[in-house]
Protein backbone atom coordinates (compact mmCIF):
# COMPACT_ATOMS: atom_id res chain seq x y z
CA UNK A 1 0.00 0.00 0.00
CA UNK A 2 1.31 3.81 -1.04
CA UNK A 3 1.98 6.29 1.62
CA UNK A 4 1.25 9.89 1.35
CA UNK A 5 2.43 12.96 3.72
CA UNK A 6 -0.41 15.53 3.27
CA UNK A 7 0.51 18.87 5.27
CA UNK A 8 -1.73 21.36 5.80
CA UNK A 9 -0.45 25.48 6.43
CA UNK A 10 -2.06 27.59 8.49
CA UNK A 11 -4.62 28.98 6.35
CA UNK A 12 -5.32 25.46 5.55
CA UNK A 13 -7.08 24.85 8.67
CA UNK A 14 -8.22 28.71 9.89
CA UNK A 15 -11.59 27.60 11.38
CA UNK A 16 -13.85 24.91 11.24
CA UNK A 17 -15.28 24.82 8.20
CA UNK A 18 -11.55 24.86 6.25
CA UNK A 19 -10.18 22.19 8.64
CA UNK A 20 -13.35 19.92 8.05
CA UNK A 21 -12.24 20.06 4.17
CA UNK A 22 -8.52 19.06 5.16
CA UNK A 23 -10.12 16.24 6.85
CA UNK A 24 -12.24 15.20 4.02
CA UNK A 25 -8.95 15.42 1.48
CA UNK A 26 -7.46 12.93 3.91
CA UNK A 27 -10.03 10.71 4.17
CA UNK A 28 -10.08 10.65 0.17
CA UNK A 29 -6.83 9.75 -0.43
CA UNK A 30 -7.40 7.09 2.48
CA UNK A 31 -10.51 5.50 0.56
CA UNK A 32 -8.68 5.57 -2.26
CA UNK A 33 -5.94 3.11 -1.01
CA UNK A 34 -3.51 5.28 0.46
CA UNK A 35 -1.87 5.34 4.23
CA UNK A 36 -2.19 8.72 5.48
CA UNK A 37 -0.07 10.67 7.34
CA UNK A 38 -1.06 14.65 7.83
CA UNK A 39 1.32 17.36 9.32
CA UNK A 40 -0.64 20.28 10.53
CA UNK A 41 0.44 23.67 11.36
CA UNK A 42 -1.22 26.18 13.77
CA UNK A 43 -4.58 27.31 12.64
CA UNK A 44 -4.60 30.90 10.66
CA UNK A 45 -2.83 33.56 13.22
CA UNK A 46 -2.33 31.71 16.36
CA UNK A 47 0.95 31.68 16.58
CA UNK A 48 1.33 35.71 15.79
CA UNK A 49 -1.25 35.93 18.65
CA UNK A 50 0.90 33.53 21.11
CA UNK A 51 3.91 35.99 20.23
CA UNK A 52 1.80 38.94 21.04
CA UNK A 53 1.09 37.39 24.41
CA UNK A 54 4.60 36.73 25.41
CA UNK A 55 5.65 39.94 24.23
CA UNK A 56 3.14 41.86 26.82
CA UNK A 57 4.49 39.63 28.92
CA UNK A 58 8.29 40.47 28.68
CA UNK A 59 10.33 41.72 25.94
CA UNK A 60 12.81 39.24 25.85
CA UNK A 61 11.23 36.02 26.57
CA UNK A 62 13.43 32.79 27.31
CA UNK A 63 14.11 30.85 24.42
CA UNK A 64 12.95 27.34 25.85
CA UNK A 65 9.66 29.22 27.43
CA UNK A 66 8.82 30.61 24.15
CA UNK A 67 9.22 26.96 22.14
CA UNK A 68 6.90 25.62 24.84
CA UNK A 69 4.11 28.61 24.17
CA UNK A 70 4.35 28.45 20.24
CA UNK A 71 4.41 24.77 20.09
CA UNK A 72 0.76 24.68 21.54
CA UNK A 73 -0.79 26.10 18.31
CA UNK A 74 -0.15 22.88 16.64
CA UNK A 75 -1.62 21.15 19.42
CA UNK A 76 -4.89 22.52 19.17
CA UNK A 77 -4.79 21.79 15.08
CA UNK A 78 -4.06 18.29 15.38
CA UNK A 79 -6.77 17.47 17.97
CA UNK A 80 -9.73 19.24 16.06
CA UNK A 81 -8.24 17.75 13.05
CA UNK A 82 -8.51 14.32 14.45
CA UNK A 83 -12.13 15.12 15.79
CA UNK A 84 -12.95 16.07 12.31
CA UNK A 85 -12.15 13.13 10.86
CA UNK A 86 -13.61 10.82 13.47
CA UNK A 87 -17.15 13.03 12.69
CA UNK A 88 -16.66 11.76 8.76
CA UNK A 89 -16.66 8.58 10.19
CA UNK A 90 -12.94 7.62 9.74
CA UNK A 91 -10.45 6.88 12.10
CA UNK A 92 -7.58 9.13 13.66
CA UNK A 93 -4.67 10.00 16.23
CA UNK A 94 -3.47 13.02 16.89
CA UNK A 95 0.48 13.33 17.85
CA UNK A 96 2.59 15.99 19.11
CA UNK A 97 5.76 16.08 18.23
CA UNK A 98 7.39 14.51 20.54
CA UNK A 99 4.73 11.83 20.35
CA UNK A 100 6.15 11.15 17.03
CA UNK A 101 9.13 10.41 17.53
CA UNK A 102 11.01 13.62 16.37
CA UNK A 103 14.11 14.12 18.38
CA UNK A 104 16.09 17.70 17.31
CA UNK A 105 19.10 19.11 18.98
CA UNK A 106 18.50 21.97 21.49
CA UNK A 107 18.69 25.14 19.54
CA UNK A 108 15.37 26.52 20.97
CA UNK A 109 13.91 28.52 17.89
CA UNK A 110 16.15 26.93 15.02
CA UNK A 111 16.09 23.12 16.00
CA UNK A 112 17.03 20.47 13.96
CA UNK A 113 16.16 17.35 13.59
CA UNK A 114 18.26 14.38 14.43
CA UNK A 115 16.32 11.48 13.97
CA UNK A 116 12.70 9.95 14.03
CA UNK A 117 11.55 6.78 15.01
CA UNK A 118 9.12 5.54 12.90
CA UNK A 119 7.20 2.98 14.91
CA UNK A 120 4.41 4.43 17.12
CA UNK A 121 3.33 5.75 12.95
CA UNK A 122 3.31 2.54 11.62
CA UNK A 123 1.84 0.66 14.23
CA UNK A 124 -0.86 3.55 14.09
CA UNK A 125 -1.30 3.53 10.12
CA UNK A 126 -1.54 -0.62 9.80
CA UNK A 127 -4.52 -0.44 12.23
CA UNK A 128 -6.08 2.20 9.90
CA UNK A 129 -5.59 5.18 11.08
CA UNK A 130 -4.96 8.37 9.97
CA UNK A 131 -2.06 9.81 11.89
CA UNK A 132 -2.45 13.67 12.47
CA UNK A 133 1.05 14.77 12.93
CA UNK A 134 2.18 18.57 14.73
CA UNK A 135 4.33 20.33 12.50
CA UNK A 136 7.18 22.50 13.47
CA UNK A 137 7.82 21.05 17.02
CA UNK A 138 9.86 18.12 18.35
CA UNK A 139 11.87 17.26 21.31
CA UNK A 140 15.80 17.48 22.92
CA UNK A 141 17.29 14.72 24.64
CA UNK A 142 16.21 16.62 28.23
CA UNK A 143 12.76 16.18 27.06
CA UNK A 144 12.58 20.21 26.00
CA UNK A 145 10.07 20.62 23.49
CA UNK A 146 11.58 22.65 20.31
CA UNK A 147 10.34 24.31 17.53
CA UNK A 148 12.15 23.94 14.27
CA UNK A 149 11.18 27.80 13.41
CA UNK A 150 10.72 29.36 10.51
CA UNK A 151 8.40 27.11 8.01
CA UNK A 152 8.88 24.33 10.04
CA UNK A 153 5.63 22.79 9.12
CA UNK A 154 7.31 22.47 5.64
CA UNK A 155 10.31 20.77 7.29
CA UNK A 156 8.30 18.23 9.07
CA UNK A 157 6.27 17.45 6.73
CA UNK A 158 9.09 16.33 3.82
CA UNK A 159 11.11 14.76 7.13
CA UNK A 160 8.48 12.25 8.14
CA UNK A 161 8.11 11.68 4.31
CA UNK A 162 11.55 10.93 4.10
CA UNK A 163 11.97 8.76 6.74
CA UNK A 164 8.53 6.19 6.57
CA UNK A 165 9.84 6.30 2.57
CA UNK A 166 6.32 7.80 1.35
CA UNK A 167 5.18 8.12 -2.38
CA UNK A 168 5.10 11.32 -2.20
CA UNK A 169 4.80 14.52 -0.11
CA UNK A 170 1.61 17.33 -0.81
CA UNK A 171 2.11 20.18 0.51
CA UNK A 172 -1.96 21.87 0.86
CA UNK A 173 -1.25 25.78 1.32
CA UNK A 174 -3.39 28.81 -0.22
CA UNK A 175 -1.83 29.19 -3.08
CA UNK A 176 -2.26 26.83 -6.38
CA UNK A 177 1.11 26.27 -6.99
CA UNK A 178 4.65 27.29 -7.11
CA UNK A 179 4.93 30.56 -9.90
CA UNK A 180 8.09 31.84 -11.88
CA UNK A 181 7.76 34.90 -8.75
CA UNK A 182 5.47 36.08 -6.61
CA UNK A 183 1.95 36.49 -7.81
CA UNK A 184 1.41 39.16 -5.19
CA UNK A 185 3.91 41.25 -6.72
CA UNK A 186 3.68 40.54 -10.61
CA UNK A 187 0.16 39.16 -11.95
CA UNK A 188 1.40 38.31 -14.99
CA UNK A 189 3.59 35.71 -13.24
CA UNK A 190 3.23 31.83 -14.33
CA UNK A 191 2.51 28.82 -12.66
CA UNK A 192 5.33 26.15 -13.11
CA UNK A 193 3.90 22.75 -13.52
CA UNK A 194 7.40 21.52 -12.44
CA UNK A 195 10.62 22.65 -10.93
CA UNK A 196 13.54 20.91 -9.67
CA UNK A 197 14.99 20.84 -6.53
CA UNK A 198 17.93 22.50 -6.82
CA UNK A 199 16.25 25.44 -8.45
CA UNK A 200 13.30 25.24 -5.60
CA UNK A 201 16.23 25.50 -3.26
CA UNK A 202 17.66 28.51 -4.33
CA UNK A 203 14.46 30.37 -4.94
CA UNK A 204 13.44 29.38 -1.34
CA UNK A 205 16.30 30.70 -0.09
CA UNK A 206 15.65 34.21 -1.60
CA UNK A 207 12.31 34.38 0.14
CA UNK A 208 9.88 32.62 -2.19
CA UNK A 209 7.37 31.90 0.82
CA UNK A 210 5.64 28.82 -0.67
CA UNK A 211 8.32 26.59 0.51
CA UNK A 212 10.89 26.54 3.12
CA UNK A 213 14.53 26.27 1.88
CA UNK A 214 15.11 23.24 4.80
CA UNK A 215 12.12 21.28 3.50
CA UNK A 216 13.65 21.30 0.07
CA UNK A 217 16.88 20.47 1.52
CA UNK A 218 15.50 16.89 2.70
CA UNK A 219 13.65 16.29 -0.31
CA UNK A 220 16.83 16.32 -2.38
CA UNK A 221 18.94 14.32 -0.06
CA UNK A 222 16.15 11.40 0.34
CA UNK A 223 14.04 12.32 -2.96
CA UNK A 224 10.70 12.82 -1.95
CA UNK A 225 8.89 14.14 -4.79
CA UNK A 226 6.44 17.25 -3.39
CA UNK A 227 3.59 17.83 -4.77
CA UNK A 228 2.09 21.93 -3.60
CA UNK A 229 -1.21 22.02 -4.32
CA UNK A 230 -4.02 24.66 -3.14
CA UNK A 231 -6.33 23.53 0.08
CA UNK A 232 -9.53 25.22 -1.79
CA UNK A 233 -9.18 24.01 -4.92
CA UNK A 234 -8.60 20.92 -7.10
CA UNK A 235 -5.86 22.30 -9.43
CA UNK A 236 -2.79 20.51 -10.33
CA UNK A 237 -0.16 22.71 -8.69
CA UNK A 238 3.88 22.03 -8.80
CA UNK A 239 6.03 19.02 -8.80
CA UNK A 240 9.15 19.53 -6.88
CA UNK A 241 11.58 17.22 -8.42
CA UNK A 242 14.94 16.25 -9.54
CA UNK A 243 14.46 17.21 -13.24
CA UNK A 244 13.62 20.71 -14.34
CA UNK A 245 10.54 22.02 -16.18
CA UNK A 246 12.58 22.76 -19.37
CA UNK A 247 16.17 21.37 -21.18
CA UNK A 248 16.11 24.82 -22.99
CA UNK A 249 14.92 27.60 -20.92
CA UNK A 250 17.68 29.61 -18.94
CA UNK A 251 15.65 30.82 -16.31
CA UNK A 252 12.78 29.43 -14.45
CA UNK A 253 12.33 31.90 -11.83
CA UNK A 254 13.08 35.59 -10.46
CA UNK A 255 13.26 36.71 -6.65
CA UNK A 256 13.07 39.56 -5.29
CA UNK A 257 14.38 39.82 -1.32
CA UNK A 258 12.95 43.08 0.05
CA UNK A 259 14.86 43.39 3.27
CA UNK A 260 18.56 42.77 3.08
CA UNK A 261 21.21 44.54 4.57
CA UNK A 262 25.02 45.16 2.85
CA UNK A 263 27.49 44.98 5.05
CA UNK A 264 31.33 45.79 3.62
CA UNK A 265 34.32 44.82 6.07
CA UNK A 266 37.22 47.84 4.84
CA UNK A 267 40.83 47.28 4.35
CA UNK A 268 40.81 43.62 5.15
CA UNK A 269 44.74 42.55 5.04
CA UNK A 270 45.13 40.44 2.29
CA UNK A 271 46.69 37.07 3.81
CA UNK A 272 45.00 33.85 5.00
CA UNK A 273 42.67 33.52 7.67
CA UNK A 274 41.29 36.99 7.93
CA UNK A 275 38.13 36.15 5.85
CA UNK A 276 37.69 32.97 8.92
CA UNK A 277 38.13 35.53 11.57
CA UNK A 278 35.10 37.76 10.37
CA UNK A 279 32.67 35.17 9.37
CA UNK A 280 33.34 32.85 12.49
CA UNK A 281 32.25 35.87 14.63
CA UNK A 282 28.97 35.65 12.68
CA UNK A 283 28.57 32.13 12.45
CA UNK A 284 29.00 31.97 15.93
CA UNK A 285 25.52 33.83 16.35
CA UNK A 286 23.87 31.71 13.94
CA UNK A 287 23.28 34.47 11.16
CA UNK A 288 23.11 33.25 7.67
CA UNK A 289 24.98 35.51 5.38
CA UNK A 290 24.35 35.81 1.52
CA UNK A 291 25.97 36.95 -0.91
CA UNK A 292 29.63 36.97 0.05
CA UNK A 293 32.08 39.03 -2.09
CA UNK A 294 36.00 39.14 -1.69
CA UNK A 295 37.58 40.78 -4.51
CA UNK A 296 40.93 40.62 -5.54
CA UNK A 297 43.18 42.78 -3.11
CA UNK A 298 44.90 45.45 -3.80
CA UNK A 299 48.17 47.08 -2.01
CA UNK A 300 47.89 44.11 0.51
CA UNK A 301 44.24 44.42 1.45
CA UNK A 302 41.02 43.49 0.40
CA UNK A 303 36.92 44.68 1.14
CA UNK A 304 34.73 41.59 2.36
CA UNK A 305 31.00 42.59 1.62
CA UNK A 306 28.22 40.41 2.42
CA UNK A 307 24.64 40.50 3.11
CA UNK A 308 22.26 39.18 5.53
CA UNK A 309 18.56 39.71 6.89
CA UNK A 310 18.29 43.58 7.78
CA UNK A 311 16.83 42.07 11.00
CA UNK A 312 20.06 40.90 12.24
CA UNK A 313 21.82 43.48 11.02
CA UNK A 314 22.54 45.06 14.33
CA UNK A 315 23.83 41.63 16.02
CA UNK A 316 25.93 41.29 12.39
CA UNK A 317 27.52 44.70 13.10
CA UNK A 318 28.08 43.93 16.65
CA UNK A 319 29.69 40.68 16.20
CA UNK A 320 32.01 42.02 13.09
CA UNK A 321 32.94 45.11 15.39
CA UNK A 322 34.64 42.40 18.12
CA UNK A 323 36.19 41.24 16.06
CA UNK A 324 37.62 44.34 13.84
CA UNK A 325 40.96 44.99 16.04
CA UNK A 326 41.85 41.01 15.55
CA UNK A 327 41.24 41.31 11.95
CA UNK A 328 43.50 44.16 11.68
CA UNK A 329 40.81 46.15 8.83
CA UNK A 330 40.64 49.82 8.68
CA UNK A 331 36.66 49.99 8.71
CA UNK A 332 33.20 48.87 8.34
CA UNK A 333 30.25 50.12 6.47
CA UNK A 334 26.68 49.34 6.02
CA UNK A 335 23.56 49.88 3.92
CA UNK A 336 20.03 48.61 5.15
CA UNK A 337 18.35 50.22 2.42
CA UNK A 338 18.79 47.42 -0.40
CA UNK A 339 16.94 44.47 -1.87
CA UNK A 340 18.51 41.65 -3.46
CA UNK A 341 16.43 40.88 -6.91
CA UNK A 342 17.85 37.38 -7.94
CA UNK A 343 17.38 34.59 -11.53
CA UNK A 344 17.78 31.00 -10.86
CA UNK A 345 17.75 28.52 -13.74
CA UNK A 346 19.37 24.99 -14.17
CA UNK A 347 20.58 25.67 -17.74
CA UNK A 348 22.31 28.86 -16.95
CA UNK A 349 25.56 27.07 -16.86
CA UNK A 350 25.45 25.96 -20.09
CA UNK A 351 24.45 29.14 -22.21
CA UNK A 352 26.30 32.52 -22.70
CA UNK A 353 25.02 36.02 -21.83
CA UNK A 354 22.65 35.33 -19.42
CA UNK A 355 24.38 37.47 -17.05
CA UNK A 356 24.55 40.71 -19.72
CA UNK A 357 21.03 39.91 -20.41
CA UNK A 358 19.63 40.32 -16.95
CA UNK A 359 21.91 43.55 -16.24
CA UNK A 360 20.77 45.32 -19.35
CA UNK A 361 16.99 44.87 -18.48
CA UNK A 362 17.93 46.28 -15.13
CA UNK A 363 19.87 49.07 -16.77
CA UNK A 364 16.93 49.70 -19.51
CA UNK A 365 14.56 49.90 -16.15
CA UNK A 366 17.45 52.75 -14.65
CA UNK A 367 17.77 50.38 -11.67
CA UNK A 368 21.26 50.61 -10.06
CA UNK A 369 23.54 47.60 -9.49
CA UNK A 370 25.54 47.57 -5.97
CA UNK A 371 26.47 43.61 -5.95
CA UNK A 372 26.75 40.92 -7.94
CA UNK A 373 27.45 37.30 -7.42
CA UNK A 374 26.79 34.09 -9.23
CA UNK A 375 26.97 30.78 -9.58
CA UNK A 376 26.23 27.77 -11.52
CA UNK A 377 22.01 28.36 -11.27
CA UNK A 378 21.42 31.70 -9.82
CA UNK A 379 22.84 35.39 -10.35
CA UNK A 380 22.26 37.69 -7.69
CA UNK A 381 21.85 41.32 -7.54
CA UNK A 382 21.85 43.75 -4.35
CA UNK A 383 19.66 46.95 -5.98
CA UNK A 384 18.33 50.01 -3.93
CA UNK A 385 15.35 48.95 -2.03
CA UNK A 386 13.36 51.66 -4.12
CA UNK A 387 14.23 50.13 -7.19
CA UNK A 388 13.06 46.62 -6.05
CA UNK A 389 9.86 46.38 -7.54
CA UNK A 390 11.11 47.74 -10.63
CA UNK A 391 14.27 45.65 -10.83
CA UNK A 392 11.99 42.63 -10.48
CA UNK A 393 9.70 43.48 -12.73
CA UNK A 394 12.16 44.01 -15.35
CA UNK A 395 13.85 40.68 -15.12
CA UNK A 396 10.89 38.79 -15.32
CA UNK A 397 10.07 40.26 -18.45
CA UNK A 398 13.20 40.00 -19.91
CA UNK A 399 13.24 36.22 -19.68
CA UNK A 400 10.02 36.18 -20.11
CA UNK A 401 8.90 33.75 -17.63
CA UNK A 402 5.10 34.73 -18.12
CA UNK A 403 5.68 32.07 -20.81
CA UNK A 404 5.34 28.59 -20.83
CA UNK A 405 8.70 27.08 -22.79
CA UNK A 406 7.91 25.28 -25.76
CA UNK A 407 9.52 22.26 -24.50
CA UNK A 408 8.13 22.01 -21.20
CA UNK A 409 7.71 18.84 -19.80
CA UNK A 410 4.81 17.82 -17.21
CA UNK A 411 5.39 15.79 -14.54
CA UNK A 412 3.56 12.54 -16.20
CA UNK A 413 6.17 13.15 -19.47
CA UNK A 414 8.43 13.07 -16.83
CA UNK A 415 7.70 10.62 -14.71
CA UNK A 416 7.46 7.82 -17.38
CA UNK A 417 11.10 8.45 -18.24
CA UNK A 418 12.35 7.80 -14.74
CA UNK A 419 13.52 4.94 -13.16
CA UNK A 420 12.84 3.40 -10.01
CA UNK A 421 12.34 5.68 -7.06
CA UNK A 422 15.25 6.04 -4.52
CA UNK A 423 15.72 3.42 -1.77
CA UNK A 424 15.05 5.64 1.09
CA UNK A 425 16.41 3.18 3.82
CA UNK A 426 20.09 2.91 1.90
CA UNK A 427 20.00 6.54 2.18
CA UNK A 428 18.90 7.23 5.44
CA UNK A 429 22.10 4.50 7.03
CA UNK A 430 24.26 6.70 4.40
CA UNK A 431 23.94 9.38 6.93
CA UNK A 432 24.61 9.70 10.40
CA UNK A 433 21.69 7.57 12.62
CA UNK A 434 21.47 10.65 15.26
CA UNK A 435 21.67 13.67 12.58
CA UNK A 436 19.39 13.31 9.66
CA UNK A 437 19.00 17.08 9.18
CA UNK A 438 23.15 16.82 9.11
CA UNK A 439 25.19 18.82 6.43
CA UNK A 440 25.52 16.53 3.18
CA UNK A 441 28.11 17.70 0.95
CA UNK A 442 28.24 16.29 -2.42
CA UNK A 443 31.35 16.84 -4.15
CA UNK A 444 34.61 19.10 -3.00
CA UNK A 445 36.43 20.00 -6.61
CA UNK A 446 39.16 21.88 -8.37
CA UNK A 447 37.90 24.01 -11.31
CA UNK A 448 42.21 24.43 -12.61
CA UNK A 449 43.43 26.73 -15.42
CA UNK A 450 41.27 29.62 -14.70
CA UNK A 451 42.67 33.53 -14.89
CA UNK A 452 40.77 36.51 -13.66
CA UNK A 453 40.18 40.04 -14.66
CA UNK A 454 39.36 42.78 -11.87
CA UNK A 455 38.16 46.07 -12.98
CA UNK A 456 38.39 49.28 -10.12
CA UNK A 457 36.64 52.23 -9.89
CA UNK A 458 33.67 50.86 -11.47
CA UNK A 459 31.36 53.90 -11.44
CA UNK A 460 28.17 52.76 -9.19
CA UNK A 461 25.85 53.84 -11.66
CA UNK A 462 23.30 51.87 -13.65
CA UNK A 463 24.05 50.24 -17.04
CA UNK A 464 27.81 49.95 -16.59
CA UNK A 465 27.06 46.32 -15.39
CA UNK A 466 24.88 45.86 -19.02
CA UNK A 467 27.66 47.91 -20.82
CA UNK A 468 30.66 45.53 -18.94
CA UNK A 469 29.13 42.06 -19.98
CA UNK A 470 27.60 42.36 -23.32
CA UNK A 471 31.05 44.31 -24.77
CA UNK A 472 32.90 40.64 -22.98
CA UNK A 473 30.16 38.51 -24.68
CA UNK A 474 30.47 40.23 -27.82
CA UNK A 475 34.21 39.23 -28.05
CA UNK A 476 33.04 35.49 -27.78
CA UNK A 477 34.48 35.19 -23.87
CA UNK A 478 33.55 33.07 -21.81
CA UNK A 479 32.80 33.94 -18.07
CA UNK A 480 32.72 31.74 -15.10
CA UNK A 481 32.51 33.16 -11.72
CA UNK A 482 31.36 37.32 -11.62
CA UNK A 483 31.67 39.76 -8.24
CA UNK A 484 31.01 43.09 -7.43
CA UNK A 485 31.46 44.61 -4.19
CA UNK A 486 32.24 47.98 -2.80
CA UNK A 487 36.23 49.24 -3.25
CA UNK A 488 35.71 51.54 -0.58
CA UNK A 489 36.93 54.52 -2.65
CA UNK A 490 34.58 57.20 -3.25
CA UNK A 491 31.72 54.98 -3.22
CA UNK A 492 32.96 52.98 -6.51
CA UNK A 493 32.89 49.29 -6.90
CA UNK A 494 35.33 47.10 -8.18
CA UNK A 495 34.23 43.70 -10.73
CA UNK A 496 36.13 40.95 -10.88
CA UNK A 497 35.35 37.70 -13.27
CA UNK A 498 36.92 34.47 -13.96
CA UNK A 499 37.71 32.81 -17.65
CA UNK A 500 39.64 29.99 -19.04
CA UNK A 501 43.50 31.17 -18.60
CA UNK A 502 43.88 30.68 -22.75
CA UNK A 503 41.32 33.72 -22.69
CA UNK A 504 43.04 36.32 -20.68
CA UNK A 505 45.18 38.30 -23.24
CA UNK A 506 41.88 38.94 -24.85
CA UNK A 507 39.99 39.37 -21.35
CA UNK A 508 42.51 42.14 -20.77
CA UNK A 509 42.29 43.68 -24.02
CA UNK A 510 38.54 44.26 -24.09
CA UNK A 511 38.83 45.27 -20.32
CA UNK A 512 40.94 47.63 -21.29
CA UNK A 513 38.43 49.24 -23.80
CA UNK A 514 35.92 48.85 -20.52
CA UNK A 515 37.97 51.38 -18.55
CA UNK A 516 38.65 53.73 -21.38
CA UNK A 517 34.76 54.16 -22.08
CA UNK A 518 33.82 54.43 -18.75
CA UNK A 519 36.66 56.22 -16.83
CA UNK A 520 37.83 53.55 -14.22
CA UNK A 521 40.92 53.86 -12.70
CA UNK A 522 42.60 50.21 -13.71
CA UNK A 523 42.74 46.71 -14.64
CA UNK A 524 44.32 43.47 -13.17
CA UNK A 525 44.76 40.16 -14.58
CA UNK A 526 46.50 37.15 -13.22
CA UNK A 527 46.95 33.51 -14.15
CA UNK A 528 47.58 30.30 -12.48
CA UNK A 529 44.64 30.46 -10.72
CA UNK A 530 42.02 27.57 -9.80
CA UNK A 531 38.69 27.52 -8.04
CA UNK A 532 38.03 25.44 -5.26
CA UNK A 533 34.20 24.53 -5.05
CA UNK A 534 32.19 22.81 -1.91
CA UNK A 535 28.75 21.47 -3.01
CA UNK A 536 26.29 19.92 -0.88
CA UNK A 537 23.15 20.45 0.26
CA UNK A 538 21.99 23.12 3.09
CA UNK A 539 25.39 24.85 2.71
CA UNK A 540 23.22 28.22 3.94
CA UNK A 541 21.26 26.94 6.56
CA UNK A 542 24.39 25.35 7.91
CA UNK A 543 26.35 28.61 8.94
CA UNK A 544 29.96 27.12 9.73
CA UNK A 545 30.40 25.57 6.27
CA UNK A 546 32.23 28.68 5.05
CA UNK A 547 33.85 28.93 8.11
CA UNK A 548 35.26 25.98 7.93
CA UNK A 549 36.49 25.74 4.22
CA UNK A 550 38.22 29.63 5.22
CA UNK A 551 39.82 27.61 8.43
CA UNK A 552 41.22 24.72 6.56
CA UNK A 553 42.36 27.52 4.05
CA UNK A 554 44.56 29.85 6.51
CA UNK A 555 45.52 26.34 8.13
CA UNK A 556 47.55 25.63 4.58
CA UNK A 557 48.47 28.97 4.68
CA UNK A 558 46.24 29.45 1.19
CA UNK A 559 45.26 33.06 0.11
CA UNK A 560 42.18 33.49 -0.89
CA UNK A 561 41.65 35.63 -3.34
CA UNK A 562 37.69 35.65 -4.82
CA UNK A 563 34.78 34.42 -2.92
CA UNK A 564 30.93 33.24 -3.98
CA UNK A 565 28.26 31.41 -2.36
CA UNK A 566 24.93 30.24 -3.27
CA UNK A 567 22.62 27.54 -1.75
CA UNK A 568 24.39 24.53 -3.00
CA UNK A 569 27.80 25.79 -3.57
CA UNK A 570 30.98 27.46 -1.64
CA UNK A 571 33.54 28.77 -3.74
CA UNK A 572 36.91 30.19 -3.00
CA UNK A 573 39.50 31.35 -5.92
CA UNK A 574 43.06 30.50 -4.81
CA UNK A 575 47.12 29.89 -6.06
CA UNK A 576 46.64 27.48 -8.90
CA UNK A 577 50.08 25.48 -6.94
CA UNK A 578 48.03 24.86 -3.56
CA UNK A 579 44.94 23.16 -5.08
CA UNK A 580 45.40 19.60 -4.71
CA UNK A 581 46.60 20.71 -0.84
CA UNK A 582 43.63 22.48 -0.64
CA UNK A 583 41.21 20.06 -2.12
CA UNK A 584 42.32 16.79 -0.03
CA UNK A 585 42.68 19.10 2.86
CA UNK A 586 39.34 19.66 2.94
CA UNK A 587 37.56 16.35 2.03
CA UNK A 588 39.25 15.57 5.14
CA UNK A 589 37.74 18.23 7.08
CA UNK A 590 34.48 17.72 5.83
CA UNK A 591 34.75 13.84 5.74
CA UNK A 592 31.93 13.05 8.54
CA UNK A 593 29.38 15.54 5.84
CA UNK A 594 30.55 13.65 2.17
CA UNK A 595 28.34 11.08 0.92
Amino acid sequence: MSLIVQKFGGTSVADVEKIQAAARKAIRAQRQGHEVVMVVSAMGKNTDALLGLAGEICDHPPAREMDMLLSTGEQVSVALVAMAIHALGAKAVSLTGGQIGMKTDNSFSKARIQSISTERIQGLLSDGNIVVAAGFQGIDDDLNITTLGRGGSDTTAVALAAVLGADACEIYTDVDGVYTTDPRLLPEARRVDVISYDEMLELASLGAGVMHSRSIEFAKKFGVPIHVRSSFSDTEGTMIVAEAESQTQPVSGAAMTPDEARVTVIGVPDVPGKSQQIFSAIAACKIAVDMVVQNVGKSGRANVSFTVPSGELEATLAAVQAVMEAVGADSITHDDQVSKVSVVGSNMATQTSVASRMFRALANAGVNIHMITTSEIKISTLVPKSQAAIALRAVHEAFDLHQRPQDAQSWSEIKKDRGDKADVDTLVSRLRDDALEALTLTGISITDKQARVTLHGVPDEPGIAADMFETIGAAGIFIDMIVQGYDGDGGSTSVSFTVDDTALQASLEVAQTILEKHNMRDVQGGKEIAKVTVSGIGLRSHTHVATMLFQQLAEDAINVEMINTSELQVNAVIDAKRADDAAEDLKRAFADSLL
